[in-house]
């Protein structure tokens, strides 16, 4: 059997499924372009696909066009390779689509072109498991937020939903959707809330261990200005591996852009030990000042006999003022 009839096959018992009514035609029209945008994802999860905004064309501020195709339109491979995941996505060509545009005389959008054709199999069955038209009900989303905070681990929560409902094929969301729907809603907390937070986790610290050592700086908005942290491991370390420190600020938090800088030694194993850790707000001398300042004070005011940096000044100038016996030198 050709790959062309089995297409048309699926092609053919997709659309027998879906009822006429939500099948897209020449000439339909809808009150607004999400309503028309609405009205494909509904075809499309009844006829086993996804889609995807093509392209939008405006003129000025107003959309003119728009051009919506099935998700495995165009000709691509996934980035991940076969052997990190097993069933990796490609683009094949695929024609279904699509072409609305605006009705000016009359305030409406209308559907000038239809191609209900695929160059892929399509699975009405499976259909809510595409990432489109996969969802959490009000229910759902309620029983994670109380999880959440009474502390139930994500994957926990999931499986108790799989418990709950008999199987994973009997749930229309995955595990992913769980954890992502704590990231963006549960956990979505201003920078002033997590500055808030922060500052409980390194109280938390203290607590647990009298030798955690840290000091924190926020700016009038309650955000985070400065804070250095340094454990008790770290600190018994420096007494050891404490003669030549290195220190870099070549990273930065995704989230807020502080600066994250690490103090760092070498043991007897030729080994790298982590010797405190920081965020800042900015690389001015002033910061730099405040944060070896902190450093000498958690390892009981002993100055390393070196200090290895990057090629910054803001960082000479601080090492100048808070460690003046301390060799200073340029990495490489």
């Amino acid at each position: 059997m050709g790959v062309f009839t089995v297409l048309t096959r699926c092609i053919l018992q997709s659309l027998s499924v879906v009822d006429d009514e939500l099948v897209p035609k020449v000439g339909m029209t809808f009150t607004t372009l999400e309503d028309a945008g609405k009205f494909y994802r509904n075809y499309a999860k009844a006829a086993g696909f996804s889609t995807r905004v093509r392209c939008t064309n405006r003129k000025g501020n107003e959309i003119k066009n728009q051009l919506i195709t099935c998700s495995r339109e165009g000709k691509w491979k996934s980035k991940i390779s076969p052997t990190e995941k097993t069933n990796p996505t490609a683009g094949l060509n695929c024609p279904a689509r699509i072409y609305i545009h605006t009705l000016k005389d009359v305030g409406a959008w209308i559907i000038s072109k239809v191609v209900l054709d695929h160059s892929h199999p399509c699975c009405p069955s499976k259909a809510e498991m595409l990432k489109q038209h996969r969802e959490l009900s009000m229910s759902i989303r309620r029983t994670i937020e109380n999880n959440e905070e009474a502390g139930i681990r994500p994957s926990k929560t999931y499986q108790s939903f799989v418990a709950a409902a008999g199987g994973h094929r009997e749930l229309n969301f995955i595990e992913k959707d769980v954890r992502n729907y704590i990231t963006r809603e549960v956990r979505n907390v201003s920078e002033q809330e997590d500055a808030k937070e922060f500052g409980k986790y390194l109280l938390r610290m203290k607590e647990k261990n009298p030798n955690f050592f840290f000091e924190l700086q926020l700016e009038e908005d309650q955000s985070i200005k400065l804070a250095f942290w340094a454990d008790a491991r770290s600190r018994a370390a420096f007494e050891y591996f404490g003669d030549v420190i290195s220190f870099d600020t070549n990273y930065n938090t995704n989230r807020y852009n502080l600066v994250c800088g690490s103090f760092v030694g070498v043991n007897h194993h030729g080994q790298s030990t982590l010797l405190g850790c920081s965020l800042m707000k900015n690389e001015e001398i002033e910061s730099f000042k405040w944060l070896f300042q902190s450093w000498l004070r958690c390892m009981g005011g002993n100055a390393p006999k070196g200090f290895v940096t990057d090629q910054c000044a803001s960082m000479k100038r601080a090492l100048e003022a808070c460690m003046p016996t301390t060799v200073h030198r340029w990495c490489i």
